[in-house]
C-alpha cells in the first residue's frame, strides 16, 4: 500500500503497521510521485536485516558502516568515498624526509658581517706588518700584498661555495675527512726549524692541513648526528662512534706538536656532541684520563716548553728574557692604547717588540692603535657574527645543515675567544690565530670558503624562526607534531 507502512514495505519501530493520516501526503511517496528519502531508509533497513547475499544484491544502495564503502545519495546512486589515511606513525617506522625547500637568497646580514671583519682585518694586517715585512722581506708591502691576494681568492671561493647545495657535503663527508687526515699525516714529513711538523711546503706555497681538518671534522660529526640523533643518549651511538673518528685527528695533531690545533679539534667535536644531546658525564672521566695520559706523553716527547709557558702565565714579569717575552710585550701594547688608542699606524710595539704582530698577537696591536673602544667594537662584531651564525643554524631546513653550521660557527667563535684570552694573558700562550685578522695565507682562503658553506645553507633557511613542526622530530607517544 502507498498510504501506509506494512510489513512488506519494511518493519516499523514497534513491529506493527500504522495507518497514515488522511490530511497529510503519503510518506511512502512524495506529493510529486517520486520516492522520498524515508522510503530509501526503509529499504536500506530491510536490506541489512536480511543479512544475506540476496539482500545485499537486491539493495545496491546499502551502506555498511566502514570507511571507503559505498554511500547512497538521494537518487539511489552510489558514490565512493576516499579512504581515510591515519597520520599516526609508530616509532619503528622510518621518519619522513624534511620538506624540500627551494634555494633563495643568502643571508645578507651575515655576508656583510664577514666582509666587514675581513676588511678591518686586512687594514690591521697592513698596519701591524709593515715593520716586520721591511725587516724580514725587504719590502714593507710584501706581507699585506700576499694577504690581499689570499683574501681575494677566499672571497671568490666563498661566493662559489655559497651556490653549492649543502647535501653535497653530507655525501662526501667520509672522503673529505680521509683526505684531511691523510694531509695531516703527510705534514709529518716536513719539519720546520723548531721541530714542529704542521705545514706542507711546496715551493713558495705553505699549507696547514689542520685548518682543513677543522672543517672536515664538523662535516663528519654533522653527518653522524643526522643519522644517530635519536640515540645520542646511548653511550655507543652518542659517544663511542664519534671518538672513533676524532681519535685519528688528535693523534696526528700530537705527532705534529700542534697543541692549539688539538685543543680546537676537541672543543669542536665535544661541543657538537653536547649540543646534539650527548650526556655531559661522558666527557668528564674520559677527558681526565686523556688529559693525564697526554700530559705524560708530551713531557716525554719534548713538550717541556709547556711548563715554561705555564709558569710565564702565572707570573709573566718574573723572567721576561726566558719564556715570557711575548706576553709581556703584548701587555705593554694593550696598556699603551688607553681608551682611544694612539691612532691607526702609530703603534710602537710592532717595531720588532711584539712577536708575530701580524699573526697570533695582532689583537694587541689593535688595542694599542684603536684603544679600548676599538677593541670592544671588534669584539662586538664577533659576538654579532656568532649570533647571526647560530640564527642560521636554528633556521636550517634539516638536522645535518643545522649541525654543520653549528660546528663551523663554534670553531670561529671559540678560536677568536681563545686568541683574545692568550693576548690578554687570560690563559697560557699558544699559537691560536684570530679569524679574519691574522695573516695566514691558505688559512684565510679556507676560512672564507667555510663562510661560503654557511651562506649556502642560509639560502635554504626560513626567513624567520618558524613554529611549524620539524618533520624529523617525533613526540614521545609516537605521533607526529600537529600544526598549531
Amino acid at each position: 500500500m502507498n498510504g501506509e507502512y506494512t510489513r512488506k514495505s519494511g518493519p516499523s519501530a514497534s513491529g506493527r503497521g500504522r495507518p497514515a493520516s488522511r490530511g497529510t501526503p503519503s510518506r511512502g511517496k512524495s506529493s510529486r510521485g517520486t520516492p522520498s528519502c524515508g522510503t530509501i531508509r526503509v529499504r536500506n533497513a530491510a536490506g541489512h536485516s536480511a543479512g544475506t547475499a540476496a539482500g545485499r544484491s537486491a539493495n545496491p544502495t546499502s551502506r555498511p558502516d566502514v570507511h571507503g564503502a559505498s554511500r547512497p545519495d538521494v537518487r539511489g546512486k552510489t558514490r565512493k568515498q576516499p579512504e581515510r589515511k591515519s597520520t599516526v606513525r609508530t616509532l619503528r617506522e622510518k621518519p619522513e624526509a624534511a620538506p624540500r625547500v627551494q634555494r633563495g637568497r643568502m643571508d645578507i646580514s651575515f655576508f656583510f658581517l664577514v666582509v666587514t671583519l675581513m676588511a678591518i682585518g686586512l687594514v690591521m694586517v697592513f698596519s701591524a706588518s709593515y715593520a716586520t715585512s721591511l725587516y724580514e722581506e725587504g719590502s714593507s708591502l710584501k706581507i699585506v700584498v700576499k694577504q690581499a691576494i689570499c683574501v681575494a681568492l677566499g672571497l671568490v671561493g666563498m661566493l662559489v661555495a655559497s651556490y653549492v647545495p649543502y647535501q653535497v657535503y653530507r655525501k662526501l663527508a667520509i672522503p673529505i675527512y680521509l683526505a684531511s687526515a691523510a694531509l695531516m699525516y703527510l705534514a709529518l714529513l716536513f719539519p720546520n726549524k723548531t721541530g714542529a711538523r704542521r705545514w706542507i711546503r711546496l715551493g713558495a706555497l705553505t699549507f696547514q692541513p689542520s685548518e682543513l681538518m677543522k672543517f672536515a671534522l664538523a662535516v663528519m660529526f654533522a653527518s653522524l648526528i643526522a643519522v644517530n640523533y635519536r640515540r645520542m643518549d646511548n653511550w655507543r651511538y652518542g659517544f663511542l662512534k664519534f671518538m672513533l673518528w676524532l681519535a685519528p685527528a688528535l693523534v696526528a695533531a700530537v705527532l705534529q706538536r700542534h697543541l692549539s690545533g688539538m685543543l680546537l679539534l676537541v672543543i669542536i667535536g665535544f661541543g657538537m656532541m653536547f649540543i646534539a644531546g650527548s650526556k655531559l658525564r661522558w666527557f668528564v672521566i674520559p677527558g681526565i684520563g686523556i688529559g693525564v695520559l697526554g700530559a705524560l706523553y708530551l713531557s716525554l716527547k719534548g713538550f717541556g716548553y709547556l711548563q715554561t709557558r705555564f709558569a710565564a702565565w702565572q707570573d709573566p714579569f718574573s723572567n721576561i728574557q726566558n719564556g715570557s717575552w711575548q706576553i709581556c710585550q703584548s701587555l705593554y701594547a694593550i696598556g699603551s692604547g688607553g681608551l682611544m688608542g694612539v691612532g691607526l699606524g702609530n703603534s710602537t710595539q710592532k717595531y720588532l717588540w711584539v712577536s708575530e704582530p701580524q699573526n697570533d698577537f695582532i689583537f694587541s696591536i689593535v688595542c694599542e692603535e684603536l684603544g679600548l673602544l676599538g677593541a670592544v667594537a671588534i669584539i662586538l662584531l664577533f659576538v654579532l657574527f656568532v649570533c647571526s651564525g647560530f640564527s642560521i643554524a636554528m633556521r636550517s631546513p634539516d638536522r645535518f645543515s643545522s649541525m654543520l653550521v653549528t660546528g663551523i660557527i663554534l670553531q670561529f667563535g671559540v678560536q677568536a675567544l681563545l686568541n683574545i684570552a692568550v693576548v690578554s694573558n687570560s690563559m697560557p700562550t699558544t699559537g691560536i690565530s684570530l679569524p679574519f685578522f691574522s695573516a695566514g695565507g691558505t688559512a684565510t682562503v679556507i676560512q672564507l670558503c667555510q663562510m661560503g658553506v654557511v651562506l649556502g645553507v642560509s639560502r635554504y633557511c626560513r626567513p624567520t624562526l618558524s613554529r611549524l613542526p620539524d618533520p624529523e622530530q617525533k613526540e614521545e607517544d609516537g605521533r607526529l607534531p600537529t600544526h598549531n
